[in-house]
């Protein structure tokens, strides 16, 4: 029987993906719908939704407010990883949460699609309940990674640097995702970040319920 993980803020499914091939059954929570997420889906919101009945949980609170480039106006976009975090202490469940460098978080883990082979660089923080990682080699792209950010070939940002390039195969082969649309890419994270973590977790969960 495969243990069952909640995937909340889950927007359509990157994360899903990896702890379902590592060998959870995933349900994620989104306030949004997400009519291609993968697997079960609950909309309803994350801030809320009762955390009993999983045996671990995953959170990808929105990001925009963390965001370094000068894309977002951050004073529209609320801070919600410290009430995330609070709520996920309460919980008697091993739990990791997924956010953008700068984010106000312990950083147990970094990641980058470099470390995987991917053509992305996309690099992600990680905080966790349990401190399992040693996962810290460097970043090291041999060539420019392709900037997955939902936006047409050749725009702009206010400074003139370019938002993106490369089409949607070119997205979907950078980020190893083959089922969503481009704006839903430019929000997610690759499968293989939660895969190489959701192992792990099996390895903890297995320790903890053998102790």
């Amino acid at each position: 029987m495969r243990l069952r993980l909640l995937d909340l803020f889950c927007g359509a499914g990157g994360a899903a993906m990896g702890y379902h091939r590592a060998g959870f059954d995933v349900v994620g929570v989104d306030i949004k719908p997400q009519p291609r997420y993968p697997f079960t889906f609950i909309q309803a919101d994350a801030m809320t939704f009762p955390l009993e009945g999983f045996d671990a949980i995953h959170a990808s609170p929105p990001c925009q407010a963390y965001i370094r480039s000068g894309m977002y106006d951050k004073s529209r976009h609320p801070d919600l990883l410290p009430p995330v975090r609070c709520q996920l202490e309460r919980s008697d469940v091993p739990w990791v949460i997924e956010n953008v460098p700068g984010a106000p978080m312990r950083v147990d883990l970094k990641l980058c699609g470099c470390m995987f082979g991917l053509g992305v660089a996309r690099e992600r923080w990680f905080e966790s309940s349990w401190h399992a990682f040693d996962f810290r080699p460097p970043c090291y792209h041999a060539e420019r990674p392709v900037g997955v950010y939902g936006h047409p070939r050749g725009r702009r940002s206010k400074d003139g640097k370019p938002w993106g390039w490369g089409n949607l195969s070119d997205w979907v082969t950078a980020m190893g995702i083959d089922w969503m649309s481009g704006s839903e890419l430019a929000q997610a994270i690759p499968p293989a970040y939660t895969e190489y973590i959701g192992a792990l977790l099996l390895e903890h969960l297995a320790a903890r319920g053998a102790a």
